[in-house]
Formats: structure tokens, C-alpha cells, sequence
């Protein structure tokens, strides 16, 4: 069900059931700031709450209120939200905590939690255990604490499930226009992206900023994203919080690598979100997309009077995935001309003080690094907190390089408490943007660059419930299994005694491979043998603790190994995981994971990140190897799990033997349902 948030988030009139200090808080700040809506407080005793006329219910209103903050215990919320339901409001925001997330200590909570939703009905509901929504483009401030939010006329919006988090943030000091924060809970009733996606309907909102403790409803979450990409606003994520259900129980090398938060990373690359790891970097982050919006391009020129500075920016950026590519022959004649012959010229770029308070000067060396193949030009500049003005000039030159370039400029401090509040200010009227922190300014630009269009192909969603009575295959079940979706496998037989090993295997070309069956780890127990003729195969068995035998083709004009597995991840769905294979997988700890289905050309960009990923391509004169093959197989993988999903617990083929012209299941493991 799609309900419809407009009244509650942009509403008109404003309902405070309620009369203690958190109730007087709400009708505080809604005034303070400048809410020209009406105020009703609800009290059935009071005349009079903050200095308002109190009506006595929720019927005695002049109207149905569009918004309406319950401030009272969790037992009384719940007739409250019947009887708004009841009047058509628009929507409520659920104070009271105690229900479902208190169920450890009270499991009455969870009944409770099932009553409220009952209650609300079509209408939206908040919470309950939040603070609410501010929205501070009309002045709406449902929120019953303190925040720092003043009003805007765009901005970013903010949603978290932590409203103490939420504080936080609106107290930022970095000139961060927020438009909405909202807090949502226990998402009894609207999860984050429906939520979320309301605050998209606000042509005002210029990005969105998630900080998330778990996804539900990936189906509203693929919705977001189709609709942040059709509107043009990018969304920040700050994903925390490892899932115990994504660590599953497995006898597979795929659970190893991919970790409890592989999924969550593959799903919010699939959705083309950037991610971020903390909160300065997702305000920084969320700054930069607001004023510039994300980097044309993954370069950087920085621009410092120190060549400790220019160090430390080229430092910070190793392995953020951005570059600072040399600078032309055209800059290096502009800048020598500019700089004299006493500076040495690069990106980063120490350009001394020489020029120092000629902001005319200084405004063209800054302006010749800044070509449009520069996605970002950064100026390093840390103002003293006193006698500032001979730092004015970096100020001046700054906006006097941007508006005659046109291009992106971002002045960052090196330790964020140097970039003063009027000297940001400052900066945002010149069109630049100021930043606080070197790694915090590094790693914004490197997130926006993460983002993209997402996957149009519906994700493959499983059950949370794990299959039942799960089993592992047998290894020639798992082959056959595979063999019959289209995977290339050795040429095999299966034995089940030591006598007829060298009969049986006549039809095979050696060298041969025999494996032990029934082990899941077939190396560590000794139970692989590799290039071995007919008459070696009786010795060979002796010596492994099984009776049950596996004999194939050997695989010996190998390029490279790979590992491709898929893992069922309640939260996420099926996670598939390309990895560095054979038997040093652990070791490598060579992955990158993605979620089925996944496109060909996603695949492809995968392999492509691997470290391993020069043999593929034919490393120190060897042959490469047979990508088209690769994607083959790793489709017909696919096509098995999207067959199987009701009962597929994992499915791995470990190692994917790549040669110049296959790539050849040479040991494969299933685990599923098999009842």
C-alpha cells in the first residue's frame, strides 16, 4: 500500500496530544521556527498548553490535523491514532516508546506495535520511539527537543532510524543547508525508502542522506531508487550494523569472503547510492552534492602555499579511487608565467607564498588548474581563529577563480575547526564550496562518484525463513545440477569402491583428477589428487578417508582460478561472490560481491576490480583467458540459483578453471533443500 505522507510532512495545521514538557518543546520550537500554520495543542484537562488554547480531543478540533504529534504513554497513543484515523488526519508522529523494541523486557511491546498499526489504518504514522520530522523549508517542526535547523529554501533531507543521531546532525557547523530530518523509529507502519521517497516530492530537496540500520521491503527500496534517479537526486548512505542473519552457518569458502556486510553493499551499489563510512564524511558528502553535485569525472587538482599540505592531499587521496592527472603543457607554460621560475610545477600544487595577498594573482594560478577535465579543484586553506584578515585574500581568490572558470572549486581546511562559520558563509555566497577536513573533503568527492543509475532488473528476493532440512550435495549432484543450467564441467565418473577405480576411469583421457566424495574440504583432508594415470589410481584412493570416488579429467591448460558462489542473505537476497579461487582463496581475500541477477556488463566491471584481474587479461606474455566463457558460466550459476530459489541455501563452484577457450566447473558445492 502507497500512503500518501504530503499532509503530514508539508502540513498546514499542527495537533500536540499532550501536555507535558515534551509536548511544550513541540509548540516551542514550531514557533521558533516561524510555522505560520496552525498550532493545536490537545489536552483533556488544560485550557491552556505553552500559552496556547488547549482543545480538549481530538474531535473538538476546528479541523482534522494535518500533522500530529502524540506526546503521551504508549497505552493512550494507541486510541488516539484510532480516533485521527477515525477524522481523516493526515498523519502522526509516535512519541512513546515501549512497543517492539522493548520486547526483551516487556513482550506485551509487540502486540502493542501490531494495535498501533491496527489503529493507523491508511494513515501514516511515524515511529512509534522517534521524534519525528523538521521541516525546515516551511517551518514545520514537529519535534519535541532541541535541533539546529533554521530555515532554508532548499536543501538536503536527512532521514535516520536514531533521533539522538538526528540531533546531532542538525547541530552541524559545517553550512550544510538541511531541509528535513525525520527520524522513523520502529518503522512500525512506513519503512525508510517510503518514507524517503516522500521527501522526494519536494522539488526543493537537492539530496538525500540515509543513515541505516538494516533494509526491509526491498521492492519500495528498488521504487527509491527508480525514483531518485527520474527526479535527479542523489542519495548518500551510512550503513550500519552487520546482520547475524547474513553470517549463515555454511561450509562454503563464498560466507568467508563476503561477510555479513557484503550484501548491504552489493544493494546499495545495485540502487547507485554513494555509501560513507561515518557521519563528518556523509555531511560533507551530502554538502558537496548540494552545491556542485557529484564529480564529472573521478580527478582532482588541489592547491596549497605548503608543500606539506600538497603532500598530505596527494597522501589522503591514495586509493580513493580519484586521480590528479599531470598537469598539460598549456598549465605548465600559464603557471610558470604566473608562479616565476621559483616554483616547481605539479598537481598537487605548492605554489609558495611569492603570491601571497595579490588576489588578482593568486585568482589566475588557481584558475589555471581548474580545466574541465578537473571533476573538483581543491584550495587547502586553515584560518587562525584571530587576526584572520591576511587570510582574506585565499577568500577572495577563491571566488574570484570560480566565477571566471565556471568550474567546480572547493576550499578545504586541513583540521576542520579552521574553516570559521562566517568564512563558509562567505564561501557559499562566492558559488565555492567549503569543506572541513582533508579526509572528510577526499572521501565526499570519492563518494559521488559512486553514484549511478540503478539496476532496472528486479532483485531476487528470498524468504526469511532458511530452508528446513538443508543438505549438502554430493559434488557429482552438485555437477549434474549445474551441467543441466548449461555449466561446463569436467568429463567424470563416479565409483563407490576401490576395486574398478582404473576400469572405470578407461574412458577418461589422464591426466586424471580423483577426489574423495562426501568432504567438504577435499584439500585439507588429503582427499584430492591431481595428474594422475589409471595405474595411479588405486594408491591414490588408499590413502583418502572415504570409499566413495570421483574421477574427471584433469583441467591443466589453466589461466587462472576463480571462485563464483552465491549465498542466501535474508536481507539482501542472493549475494554472489567472484573471488580469486583454488586453494589459496582465504589467503587472497580477493572479492567483490553483487546481487542476482547482475547484468553481464556489471559482472564484467566486477572481474575487472579483482586484483587478480591482469591474468585474466593475459599477464607477462601469458594467453589470456576466455572472458565471454567466464560470463557464461557465471550466468548459467544464475540461471540455476533463480530456479532453485525456494530451496537454495548456497551454491559455490570453487575453482572456476579458466583456460584461453573455457571455464570449467572443476569442483562445485550445493547446499539446499532437498525435501
Amino acid at each position: 500500500m502507497t500512503r500518501d505522507l504530503s499532509r503530514l510532512i508539508r502540513p498546514r495545521s499542527i495537533a500536540v496530544v499532550g501536555g507535558g514538557a515534551w509536548c511544550v518543546e513541540v509548540i516551542r520550537q514550531t514557533e521558533k521556527t516561524g510555522f505560520d500554520g496552525a498550532i493545536w495543542p490537545v489536552h483533556p484537562k488544560s485550557s491552556d498548553v505553552a500559552g496556547r488554547q488547549a482543545y480538549p480531543s481530538i474531535g473538538a478540533l476546528p479541523a482534522p490535523p494535518d500533522a500530529t504529534f502524540i506526546g503521551i504513554n504508549r497505552h493512550a497513543t494507541i486510541p488516539v491514532v484510532k480516533e485521527l484515523a477515525a477524522c481523516a488526519a493526515g498523519g502522526a508522529v509516535c512519541f512513546a516508546s515501549g512497543f517492539s523494541e522493548a520486547a526483551e523486557e516487556d513482550i506485551s511491546g509487540i502486540d502493542l506495535q501490531a494495535d498501533l498499526v491496527a489503529a493507523a489504518g491508511d494513515m501514516p504514522i511515524l515511529g512509534p520511539n522517534c521524534y519525528g520530522l523538521i521541516n525546515a523549508l516551511d517551518g514545520a517542526t514537529i519535534w519535541p527537543d532541541q535541533h539546529g535547523c533554521t530555515r532554508v529554501d532548499s536543501g538536503v533531507a536527512i532521514l535516520t532510524q536514531s533521533s539522538n543521531i538526528a540531533i546531532n546532525l542538525t547541530n552541524q557547523q559545517r553550512g550544510l543547508p538541511i531541509a528535513y530530518v525525520a527520524t522513523c523509529g520502529n518503522m512500525a507502519q512506513l519503512n525508510q525508502a517510503d518514507i524517503a521517497s516522500a521527501l522526494l516530492d519536494d522539488a526543493r530537496v537537492t539530496a538525500l542522506g540515509l543513515h541505516i540500520e538494516g533494509f526491509t521491503n526491498l521492492r519500495s527500496w528498488e521504487a527509491l531508487a527508480a525514483k531518485a534517479q527520474d527526479k535527479g537526486v542523489p542519495v548518500v548512505v551510512l550503513k550500519v550494523g552487520a546482520s547475524d542473519e547474513a553470517q549463515a552457518a555454511t561450509v562454503s569458502h563464498t560466507a568467508s569472503l563476503a561477510g555479513s556486510d557484503a550484501g548491504a553493499a552489493a544493494l546499495i551499489t545495485r540502487l547507485g547510492f554513494a555509501r560513507v563510512r561515518d557521519l563528518p564524511v556523509f555531511l560533507e558528502t551530502l554538502k558537496l552534492l548540494h552545491f556542485n553535485g557529484p564529480l564529472s569525472a573521478p580527478t582532482i587538482a588541489s592547491i596549497s602555499c605548503s608543500g606539506g599540505e600538497a603532500s598530505l592531499m596527494a597522501d589522503t587521496a591514495l586509493n580513493s579511487g580519484l586521480t590528479f592527472p599531470p598537469l598539460s603543457d598549456a598549465q605548465l607554460t600559464r603557471l610558470g608565467d604566473i608562479l616565476g621560475p621559483m616554483v616547481a610545477l605539479a598537481n598537487p600544487l605548492d605554489y609558495h607564498t611569492y603570491i601571497w595577498r595579490d588576489v588578482a594573482t593568486m585568482a589566475k594560478a588557481w584558475s589555471a588548474m581548474m580545466t574541465p577535465d578537473i571533476g573538483l579543484t581543491f584550495s587547502v586553506v586553515d584560518y587562525p581563529p584571530e587576526n584572520r584578515a591576511d587570510w582574506d585574500c585565499a577568500t577572495e581568490a577563491a571566488i574570484k577563480a570560480h566565477k571566471s572558470t565556471g568550474r567546480p572549486l572547493a576550499v578545504v581546511a586541513s583540521l576542520p575547526e579552521l574553516l570559521p562559520p562566517d568564512v563558509t558563509q562567505s564561501l557559499i555566497e562566492g558559488g565555492v564550496v567549503p569543506m572541513h577536513g582533508l579526509r572528510e573533503a577526499i572521501s565526499a568527492a570519492a563518494a559521488t562518484t559512486q553514484i549511478s543509475a540503478p539496476d532496472t532488473a528486479p532483485l531476487a528476493l528470498v524468504s526469511a525463513e532458511p530452508p528446513q532440512t538443508p543438505q549438502v550435495l554430493t559434488e557429482r549432484e552438485a555437477k549434474t545440477a549445474l551441467a543441466a543450467h548449461g555449466l561446463d564441467t569436467p568429463r567424470s565418473v563416479a565409483v563407490t569402491s576401490t576395486d574398478n577405480l582404473a576400469e572405470a576411469a578407461q574412458r577418461l583421457s589422464p591426466p586424471l583428477v580423483l577426489k574423495g566424495q562426501g568432504i567438504a574440504h577435499k584439500t585439507e583432508a588429503g582427499a584430492v589428487k591431481l595428474r594422475l594415470t589409471t595405474a595411479d589410481l588405486p594408491a591414490a584412493a588408499h590413502a583418502m578417508p572415504t570409499d566413495s570416488f570421483l574421477i574427471e579429467e584433469m583441467i591443466d591448460d589453466a589461466v587462472v582460478e576463480l571462485l563464483i558462489g552465491v549465498n542466501r542473505d535474508p536481507a539482501h537476497g542472493f549475494v554472489l561472490t567472484l573471488a580469486a579461487g583454488g586453494t589459496l582463496t582465504e589467503v587472497l581475500s580477493d572479492s567483490a560481491s553483487l546481487l542476482v541477477p547482475a547484468s553481464p556488463a556489471t559482472i564484467r566491471a566486477a572481474l575487472t576490480s579483482l586484483k587478480i584481474a591482469p591474468l585474466l587479461t593475459g599477464y607477462r606474455g601469458a594467453p589470456p583467458a576466455n572472458i565471454d566463457a567466464i560470463l557464461h558460466a557465471i550466468d548459467r550459476l544464475q540461471a540455476y540459483v533463480l530456479a532453485n530459489h525456494d530451496s537454495l541455501q548456497e551454491a559455490e563452484i570453487n575453482p572456476l578453471i579458466c583456460t584461453p577457450t573455457r571455464a570449467v566447473a572443476a569442483d562445485a558445492l550445493i547446499r539446499k533443500d532437498k525435501s
